[in-house]
């Protein structure tokens, strides 16, 4: 992502997290340390600029899913797509695999788990190791028990200028890093897919009035909820149907 449309993304978030306090809004411990309190994370990102609905057409990012998801999978889900803006004095975020939002899954299949979800963490400015770039433990997809968390000495920073973007499986260990700066912030956006048999993160098409989505593709729609999942020619039953069959808005 580059010109006009990286500088109207980043503005487009940067006004939104003026208007929101750092820190978690659940209650509960675990997330409140996990979110950061000094880190800011909100949705919607299609609320605030077109550009997100151009993000989800992205060639590499479809190549990327496509080629990497479960091959079994015809058809996959926007999972989550959230500004991740990590504050000056941010500790480092927990080490965790994104796969676990399906534990029971994970645990079922793991080391030979599929590929169920792919990830693009991209830089609306400079992220650098004093800002909190993300850290990575690359191969620890490859890791033979799933429990295994890893330290903060195997991790490398994901280090990117502006417009550049990490991919990563879903398998792979990973955290978003302390940022030691005493000013900058972390700007960056998190944007991932599911297999269309889980459940995603984001609830979409709540998020994304049909209205709104009217025009565009039947990807983007696809994508947010808005079409049921029909794993045919393959085996399997549809699923997010209505009156038992299928949507399509």
């Amino acid at each position: 992502v580059s010109g006009p449309a990286l500088t109207e993304l980043k503005h487009a978030i940067v006004a939104r997290a003026d208007d929101q306090e750092p820190g978690s809004a659940d209650p509960d411990p675990g997330w409140k340390v996990f979110h950061g309190p000094n880190t800011i994370r909100f949705t919607g990102i299609g609320l605030l600029t077109p550009v997100f609905f151009d993000l989800l057409e992205n060639p590499l990012m479809r190549i990327l899913a496509d080629n990497r998801l479960d091959p079994g999978c015809p058809d996959y889900w926007l999972n989550t797509a959230q500004a991740m803006l990590i504050g000056p004095g941010q500790p480092a975020q927990l080490l965790h695999r994104d796969c676990q939002n399906w534990s029971s899954l994970t645990k079922m299949t793991w080391p030979n788990m599929p590929e169920v979800t792919i990830s693009m963490m991209l830089a609306l400015d400079e992220v650098c190791e004093t800002n909190g770039a993300t850290r990575v433990i690359p191969g620890s997809h490859l890791w033979s028990d799933y429990r295994t968390k890893g330290q903060a000495v195997d991790t490398i920073p994901a280090e990117m200028s502006a417009g550049s973007a990490l991919f990563y499986s879903g398998k792979v260990i990973h955290g978003g890093g302390a940022n030691l700066s005493e000013t900058d912030w972390r700007l960056a956006l998190h944007l991932s897919f599911v297999v269309g048999w889980l459940t995603p993160e984001e609830a979409a098409c709540f998020v994304y009035p049909r209205r709104l989505i009217a025009d565009r593709s039947d990807r983007v729609k696809r994508l947010l909820g808005y079409r049921s999942y029909n794993p045919s020619p393959l085996a399997g039953g549809r699923l997010w149907l209505k009156d038992f069959d299928e949507w399509s808005a």
